[in-house]
């Protein structure tokens, strides 16, 4: 494809940060945005430049034009949506949580598989050059051996229904949690032995600040806090038996600190400059798309899945459970 042709499903928030995005990019065009108002559709069109706009979702995936869609609706509404893009071939980029649950999660990828459609779910941080930079720094013994790791992410954003509200999968785990445990998974791997947790809870139920530790085979721990009441640093560490490395921001990697056994900073490294750091997804979507590939090597969907079980196994501990899954 000489330019590919991007629909966005959802104009919020998220979605507007991917539309500025795709403006921006080469090889990319910001083709179609789809609302089920077509009053907001017009207006998000308007605003960020998009050549066509739809009142329904379905019209956007009728299009033969549009060469992926870009999911930014709640986690509620993940499944449907990505059933929907599948049933018309469509390549999907699904915001994360990839969906509210790994029954779900599973279901879409079999289906995807089956049908020969392209998905991967958009969480922006596997995709980010940091991750190869930082990986090196490890590989090169710059801490010695890492044994600890750990991670912070928290927003005061309690007051938006998509949190708090348990129709739409609310919850501060699919929404940062979710990043922390990634995080842990792209630097530590994925041999866990025991998951302990702890969490407190909203007036709806759904799960508001938690502390998640993992134990691995090998013995190295990693203990991840997230919260959706609160002003968190988004600092990740990685603790080793030389030094520790500071990552600054998880939630989009700003740049990586070395300290040594004395806590003096040896060395410090800057992210590369990016457009929103949402170019780096939608990129590895095109290389896939060329490859004829059906996932993103980035974020493989057995990862998703995994990540997904995860979060089940914690919120049945909690027993926090959405309407929809009774």
């Amino acid at each position: 494809m000489e330019k590919m042709h991007v629909g966005i499903l959802g104009a919020g928030n998220i979605a507007g940060t991917m539309a500025k995005t795709l403006t921006k990019m080469e090889g990319v065009c910001f083709y179609a945005i789809a609302s089920r108002s077509l009053e907001k559709a017009k207006d998000f069109a308007g605003l960020y430049g998009a050549k066509i706009f739809y009142g329904s979702y379905e019209e956007m995936l009728q299009d033969e034009k549009v060469d992926l869609v870009y999911i930014a609706t709640p986690h509620s509404e993940h499944f449907a949506n990505m059933k929907s893009c599948i049933s018309y071939g469509k390549p999907i980029l699904c915001e994360k949580s990839f969906t509210a649950n790994a029954e779900q999660a599973e279901e879409i990828i079999k289906l995807a598989e089956e049908k020969g459609v392209f998905v991967t779910e958009a969480i922006w941080t596997r995709y980010m050059p940091m991750i190869s930079i930082i990986k090196k720094l490890i590989d090169e013994k710059n801490i010695g051996k890492p044994i600890f790791l750990s991670a912070n992410m928290s927003y005061p954003m309690e007051h938006k229904q998509r949190l708090s509200d348990p129709m739409l999968a609310a919850g501060a785990l699919l929404d940062v949690g979710v990043y922390t445990l990634n995080f842990a998974a792209i630097f530590f791997g994925d041999k866990i032995n025991r998951i302990s947790s702890i969490c407190t809870y909203t007036d709806t139920g759904m799960d508001r600040s938690e502390a998640i530790t993992l134990i691995y085979d090998d013995g190295r721990m990693a203990c991840l806090n997230s919260s959706q009441s609160c002003v968190g640093d988004r600092k990740g560490i990685i603790h080793g038996t030389l030094g520790y490395l500071v990552i600054e921001n998880i939630n989009n990697y700003e740049k990586v600190v070395i300290y040594n056994s004395d806590h003096k900073k040896v060395r410090s490294i800057d992210a590369p400059r990016q457009i929103s750091g949402y170019e780096y997804e939608v990129e590895a979507c095109r290389t896939a798309l060329l490859e004829n590939r059906l996932e993103c090597p980035e974020m493989p969907h057995e990862e998703t899945i995994r990540i997904m079980h995860i979060m089940d196994k914690l919120r049945k501990e909690w027993g926090v459970v959405f309407p929809f899954e009774k």
